[in-house]
């Protein structure tokens, strides 16, 4: 019995077949284009989890997850940059204030784009991006490290950290400003196409109602230990993509199909523990499970290029692009904990 691919699956496949597959080594060379956002927006993939009340299409779990590995195997650059939409869309939905009522609508339906401006927070205690009081609402003073689609998102959600070590999540223009400013496009091994920029933040205020969290330290950090502990979608996506390459070359069909059903148990596996309510206790099951999902991506985008032998060294070469975006999705998203996971399992191997 086959059951009919929900809507945003199939529309994730076409843009995929389509348009991000044929045009990838382009852009992960050149930058992604505004077209390709515009194209995510058209086929509804912004909105997937967004509340339907709101224009979104509040689309399964199991959707989300499968329409981001068929983006992030077809062109991961496109994928990243659409991928930080979902997380002020996430917390938009469980808050009640006029930012949610004042950004929501358009962030679902797509006709505003989000990123975000927070990862530093997990440096803490160092701090680097404070935010304080100022004129009923917010004072922003730091420095940014790391943000993703510059040019391409319109707010952002930035965070900063209170001398009471208090954080505090707020909406803001991603667009130069008094008090921000943008450093040039960062050039890196891989994903440099996602336009990625350190912002640099003096005095940047935003007001009351475009503050969406505060939270203090202590709890967002407990919260966030197992969420960051999880194997994310992409990993899957890329692995697969690349067991496609190999299948296709020669004696590569058999290597595939070994390295696919352990990816599949994998991925069944590193699901099921997301589905299931968190626990400080399964947090290290979790990190070991990530570990082998890490593993197998790493075989999976060497096979690639082990088919594709000398040709796979060339820039436009489906297999090392992938290679290199595997290597990203090492340190994506790391903690200190998944770092020690990881190394800890590197060692023992």
């Amino acid at each position: 019995m086959t059951t009919t691919p929900h809507p945003l699956v199939t529309a994730a496949q076409r843009l995929a077949r389509d348009l991000l597959v044929p045009q990838a080594e382009r852009v992960d060379q050149e930058g992604v284009p505004a077209s390709h956002i515009e194209a995510v927006k058209r086929a509804g993939l912004l909105g997937v989890a967004a509340p339907a009340e709101y224009g979104g299409a509040e689309a399964p779990v199991a959707v989300a997850r499968r329409t981001a590995e068929i983006l992030a195997g077809a062109c991961c650059s496109t994928w990243f940059v659409q991928t930080q939409h979902h997380t002020p869309v996430k917390l938009l939905t469980g808050h009640d204030g006029r930012a949610r009522e004042r950004l929501l609508r358009p962030l679902a339906t797509g006709e505003l784009m989000a990123g975000i401006a927070y990862a530093h927070v997990r440096a803490f205690p160092r701090v680097p991006v404070r935010a304080a009081p100022e004129r009923g609402g917010w004072r922003f003073d730091g420095r940014v490290p790391w943000y993703t689609g510059w040019g391409l998102n319109d707010v952002m959600l930035l965070a900063g950290v209170t001398d009471s070590a208090e954080l505090v999540f707020a909406f803001a223009d991603a667009r130069e400003q008094p008090g921000l400013v943008a450093s040039a496009p960062m050039r890196l091994a891989a994903l440099t196409a996602a336009r990625t920029v350190s912002l640099d933040l003096n005095g940047l205020w935003v007001p009351q109602e475009s503050a969406v969290r505060r939270v203090p330290q202590a709890e967002f950090a407990e919260e966030d230990l197992p969420r960051a502990a999880n194997a994310g979608p992409a990993v899957f996506g890329v692995a697969d993509a690349a067991l496609d390459l190999v299948a296709l070359g020669a004696d590569g069909e058999e290597p595939a199909r070994a390295l696919r059903a352990r990816l599949d148990e994998v991925r069944r596996e590193a699901y099921a523990l997301a589905d299931r309510p968190v626990t400080r206790e399964g947090v290290a099951r979790r990190l070991a499970v990530r570990t082998r999902a890490y593993d197998l991506m790493r075989a999976a985008t060497t096979a690639a290029v082990v088919a594709g032998g000398g040709r796979a060294m060339a820039l436009d070469s489906r297999a090392q692009r992938l290679a290199r975006e595997g290597m990203f999705l090492l340190i994506q998203g790391q903690t200190a904990d998944a770092r020690r996971a990881h190394l800890d399992s590197l060692a023992s191997g």
